[in-house]
C-alpha cells in the first residue's frame, strides 16, 4: 500500500479539522468573557484564574484517565470523540444556569474532562490517514484547535454589546455540531495502529521509551509557554500603554488575531517539518517564540506597529511546533499504545499549563504586566535541549521517514 496521502485522506483531514475547530470553541468561551463574568459573580483574582485553569485541570484529569485505561487504543475513536464533544457542549451550556462562581468553575472543569476525549483521539485518528505528510496533517489539526480556541475572542469583538450568554450559547452550539461531524462523517484511515488490551501497567512502556520521553520533554517546554500566553494575553494587551486608546472590542480583536495567527503557523510548521525534519523545525519555532516572550515587553509602551508585529509573530510560532511533538510520538512510540502515549503526553503537558497560568498573573501583580511573560522563556529553552538530545538517538531515524 502506498504511503502517499489519497484524496480521501485530504477530505477526512478537512472534516476532522473542521470538527476540532467547532469542538474547541468551548475551551476559552469563559476566558473571552471574563470581564463580564467577573461583574456577574464578583469574581476574586483567584476565581478569575480558575475560570481558565478549571478547563486545564479537567483536561489533565481526563487525558490521564484515558491514558491509564488505554481507552484511545481500545474504543472506536469516532464514537469516543462524538460523545466527548457532546458532553463538552452540555457542560458549557450549563454556565447559563450556574448560580455562583463555584458552580461555574466546576462546570469548566467538567468541560475540560470532556475535551480530553476529543483532542488526543483526533491526533491518533488523523495519523491513520497519513504517513507521508503527517506533519502537515497534524499541523492542520492543531491549527483547528487554535482557531477554535480563538473564536470566542472574535465573538466578543464582533458582538461586544451583546450579553455574555450569547458567547456561551454560540460556543456550545458549535461544539454540538462538531460532535455530529465526529459521529456521522469521521472514519479511521487505511494505516491503523495495533489495538491494545486494557492493562494499566502498559503506561510504564510509554514512560520508559527514551525517544518518546524526549519528545514529551520538548512538548512540556512548549506547553509551559503556550496556554499562559493565550490565557493572559487579553489582560496583558488591556494593561499595555500602547493600547490605551483602544476599545475593549478592538483589544479582543487583537487577541483573536494573535491566537488565530497560530493556524497559519501550524500549517507552515507542518510543511517545513515534513521537509527539513521535525526536531529542527521545533528548535527553530521554540527559539522564535521564546524570544517573543522576552521581547513583547519591550513594545509595551509602543509603538503600536511593533507591539502588533511581535504579538502576531509570537502567536504564529508559539503553536507552530505543537503538532510535531505529537507526530514524533506516533513515529517513535509503540504502535499498540499510540493513543495512550498521546493522552499521557497531553495530560502532563496541560498539567504544566496550570502552573504557568497561575504564575504569570502572580508575577504581574508583583512587578506589573510589562515583563510578566518573561517567565515563560525557560520553557522553550528546555524544549530545545530535549530536541537536540532526541536527534542523537538511533530511534530518531524513524521520525518523518528519516528526516529527523
Amino acid at each position: 500500500m502506498s504511503d502517499r496521502p489519497t484524496p480521501a485522506a485530504w477530505r477526512m483531514l478537512v472534516l476532522l479539522t473542521g470538527a476540532v475547530i467547532l469542538s474547541m470553541t468551548t475551551w476559552f468561551s469563559a476566558t473571552a468573557i471574563l470581564p463580564q463574568l467577573t461583574a456577574q459573580w464578583q469574581l476574586s483574582g483567584l476565581a478569575q484564574t480558575w475560570m481558565t485553569n478549571g478547563v486545564q485541570l479537567g483536561f489533565v484529569a481526563g487525558a490521564l484517565t484515558l491514558s491509564l485505561f488505554n481507552l484511545p487504543d481500545i474504543a472506536p475513536l469516532r464514537l469516543l470523540m462524538g460523545i466527548a464533544a457532546g458532553l463538552a457542549a452540555a457542560f458549557n451550556l450549563l454556565l447559563l444556569l450556574a448560580p455562583s462562581a463555584e458552580v461555574a468553575i466546576v462546570l469548566r472543569l467538567l468541560t475540560g474532562v470532556a475535551l480530553a476525549g476529543v483532542y488526543p483521539p483526533a491526533l491518533k485518528l488523523v495519523a491513520t490517514w497519513f504517513i507521508r505528510g503527517r506533519g502537515l496533517a497534524m499541523g492542520a489539526m492543531i491549527g483547528g484547535l487554535t482557531l477554535g480556541s480563538a473564536f470566542p475572542h472574535l465573538l466578543r469583538a464582533l458582538f461586544a454589546g451583546l450579553d455574555w450568554r450569547f458567547v456561551v450559547a454560540t460556543a456550545s452550539a458549535l461544539t454540538l455540531c462538531g460532535a455530529g461531524v465526529f459521529l456521522a462523517l469521521v472514519r479511521e484511515g487505511p494505516h491503523p495502529f495495533s489495538r491494545a488490551v486494557f492493562d494499566p501497567r502498559q503506561l510504564g512502556r510509554v514512560v520508559r521509551n527514551r525517544a518518546v520521553a524526549l519528545a514529551n520533554l520538548g512538548y512540556f517546554g512548549h506547553m509551559w509557554e503556550l496556554y499562559a500566553a493565550w490565557g493572559w494575553f487579553l489582560a496583558f494587551a488591556g494593561a499595555a500603554s500602547v493600547t490605551a486608546g483602544m476599545s475593549p472590542a478592538e483589544i479582543s480583536l487583537l487577541v483573536f488575531a494573535m491566537v488565530a495567527s497560530g493556524f497559519v503557523g501550524c500549517l507552515v510548521g507542518g510543511l517545513i517539518a515534513d521537509r527539513i525534519g521535525r526536531t529542527l523545525t521545533t528548535i527553530i519555532m521554540m527559539a522564535l517564540s521564546g524570544s517573543c516572550a522576552l521581547l513583547i515587553g519591550v513594545s509595551f509602551a509602543g509603538p503600536l506597529w511593533l507591539f502588533v508585529s511581535i504579538a502576531l509573530l509570537w502567536g504564529a510560532t508559539i503553536v507552530a511546533d505543537s503538532a510535531q511533538f505529537s507526530a514524533m510520538t506516533t513515529e517513535v512510540g509503540d504502535p499498540d499504545l499510540i493513543g495512550t502515549a498521546l493522552a499521557f503526553q497531553l495530560g502532563i503537558g496541560f498539567a504544566l499549563t496550570i502552573v504557568s497560568l497561575t504564575v504569570v498573573p502572580m508575577l504581574a501583580a508583583a512587578i506589573g504586566w510589562q515583563w510578566a511573560f518573561a517567565i515563560l522563556a525557560p520553557g522553550p529553552l528546555v524544549g530545545i535541549i530535549a530536541m537536540l538530545l532526541l536527534r542523537r538517538l538511533p530511534e530518531a531515524e524513524r521520525i518523518a521517514q528519516g528526516r529527523k
